[in-house]
């Protein structure tokens, strides 16, 4: 498979580094690249803060066995991942973030991916 990277720019090449950063579960890479007051959305809402962001990239580094980086494009403002995770629950997670930046931090990132197949292996769960 063929990862489309073209870095003709910083938020690209920020993008890169966090993007391997999820892969290797380095969370502390992934917050040095981010400013304090980074906001996050994804399918499970809005989060702001540093702090959250971390507990949000804690809670994905568990769950994830690996991800392959499928494409990283960008600019010197914003760039966008395409990566698919493989993940505990859920074998192949096909996830897209659109990633801002600001004086070299990460501002912002919009987290897409589809959540029915973590719906479906929910209902597959007993309680206990």
């Amino acid at each position: 498979m063929n990862t489309s990277i073209q870095f003709q720019g910083k938020a690209a090449h920020i993008a890169k580094i966090y993007v391997e950063a999820i892969g290797d579960k380095n969370v502390d890479t992934i917050v040095s690249l981010s400013s304090d007051d980074v906001i996050c959305t994804s399918p499970r809402g809005r989060i702001a803060g540093i702090d959250k962001f971390r507990q949000f990239h804690d809670g994905f580094a568990r769950m994830t066995k690996g991800i392959t980086v499928l494409a990283i494009l960008g600019d010197d403002e914003q760039a966008v991942v395409v990566y698919n995770a493989e993940t505990h629950p859920v074998a192949n997670a096909p996830v897209a973030e659109l990633i801002k930046v600001k004086n070299g931090k990460i501002i912002s990132t919009d987290v897409i991916y589809d959540a029915a197949p973590f719906a479906a292996y929910m209902t597959t769960i007993r309680p206990h």
